[in-house]
C-alpha cells in the first residue's frame, strides 16, 4: 500500500516522576536504548528495530502522563498543507524549530479537541544502532528485557471525542478502523484510527477529563514473547494491570502494566492488518467486555479508570 502524508507514530514525550526508576524500566525491563540524555535533563530512547533516532522521550515532572505525541510525515509539503488546514479550521498552530528535540527538524504543534497536544514532523536522524540494511541480522546487539521492537501507538482518553475523530480524518487523512458505540444512541464511547494498514495507530476513549493517557504500547514479536514479558513483570515485582490476554477490538496479544510513575504501559503482538477499502467494525457498548478483553469477556475496573 503506497503511503504519504502522515506516515506513522514517530515519538512520544511521556512525563515521570523518578528519572533514574524510570530508565531501569524502559531500558532494562521493556529492552529500549537509551540514545542520550541531554542537558535539559529529556532522556531518549529507542528500540531494536527502529531506524529513527528515538521513539520514546522522558522527562522528569512531578506529574505523570502525556506531554505529546508526534506522527512522522512524508513530505514538508504535506507539512505545510496540513499547517494550513490546521489553520483555517481554527487550530491555532505552533511551529517548533528545527533541534528542540536532538536529531529532529522542524515540527508543527497543535492541541486536539480532546486536549492532547500532536506534533507533526518530516525529517529525524537515523539512529546509530538501528536495523542492518547490508545482508542485516534480526538484531545488531542481544536483546534485552520484553525486547520491544517498536513504539507501537498510544490509547488517550478525552471528552470530545467527535472533534478529534473529525480532525484526524478530515485533516490528517486517518481512517477509522473500528469503533465502540452506545447501543441506544449510537455515540461512538471509542475510536480507533489508522496512518497505515495497522489495525490502529492511535486510539481515543471518550472521557470526562480532557488530555488523559491509558497507555503507550510497545509491538513485541508473538504470543511468546508476551509470557516472556509476564515473566519479566513478576521477576521484578512490576505492577501488572492485566493479562496475558487478547483483544476482541483489533485481535490482538496484550499485556498491561505500569511504569514507576503510573504510567500505564502495553507489549502488544498481532492483530488484523487494514485497508481503506475495509467496512468498519463496530462493537455494542454491551459487548465491550469481550471487545477489550476477548478471553475474559469482563471488565477490569482499573483498566477503565486509571489514567496519568
Amino acid at each position: 500500500m503506497a503511503l504519504s502524508g502522515v506516515l506513522r507514530p514517530g515519538f512520544v514525550q511521556i512525563r515521570v516522576l523518578d528519572m533514574a526508576e524510570s530508565i531501569i524500566h524502559y531500558r532494562d525491563r521493556i529492552g529500549l536504548d537509551v540514545v542520550s540524555t541531554e542537558d535539559d535533563g529529556r532522556v531518549y530512547l529507542k528500540a531494536y528495530d527502529e531506524f529513527d533516532r528515538h521513539s520514546i522521550v522522558l522527562r522528569e515532572c512531578d506529574e505523570a502522563g502525556l506531554d505529546m505525541m508526534a506522527f512522522k510525515v512524508s513530505s514538508e509539503a504535506f507539512l505545510d498543507e496540513y499547517e494550513e488546514k490546521l489553520r483555517a479550521d481554527g487550530f491555532e498552530v505552533t511551529p517548533i524549530a528545527a533541534g528542540e528535540q536532538p536529531g529532529v527538524g522542524r515540527r508543527i504543534s497543535f492541541v486536539a479537541p480532546t486536549g492532547h497536544r500532536f506534533d507533526l514532523y518530516v525529517e529525524m536522524e537515523l539512529s546509530d544502532n538501528g536495523p542492518m540494511t547490508n545482508n542485516p541480522d534480526i538484531c545488531q546487539q542481544d536483546q534485552r528485557g520484553m525486547k520491544a521492537i517498536r513504539f507501537d501507538h498510544c490509547l488517550l482518553y478525552g471528552t470530545d471525542l467527535d472533534g478529534t475523530k473529525k480532525v484526524f480524518e478530515e485533516i490528517l487523512g486517518f481512517s477509522t478502523a473500528e469503533v465502540v458505540v452506545d447501543d441506544d444512541t449510537g455515540m461512538i464511547i471509542a475510536l480507533f484510527l489508522t496512518c497505515s494498514n495497522k489495525a490502529h495507530d492511535l486510539a481515543i476513549v471518550r472521557h470526562e477529563e480532557d488530555d488523559k493517557l491509558h497507555h503507550v504500547s510497545f509491538l513485541v514479536e508473538d504470543w511468546n514473547a508476551i509470557g516472556e514479558a509476564a515473566d519479566i513483570m513478576t521477576r521484578y515485582d512490576i505492577s501488572r494491570d492485566i493479562g496475558p490476554t487478547r483483544h476482541g477490538i483489533t485481535r490482538g496479544q496484550t499485556i498491561y502494566f505500569f511504569d514507576p510513575s503510573g504510567n500505564r504501559n502495553e507489549v502488544f503482538a498481532g492483530g488484523y492488518h487494514f485497508y481503506p477499502d475495509n467496512p468498519l467494525r463496530v462493537w455494542k457498548a454491551s459487548s465491550v467486555g469481550k471487545a477489550i478483553f476477548y478471553y475474559e469477556r469482563e471488565l477490569n475496573d482499573r483498566f477503565m479508570t486509571v489514567v496519568t
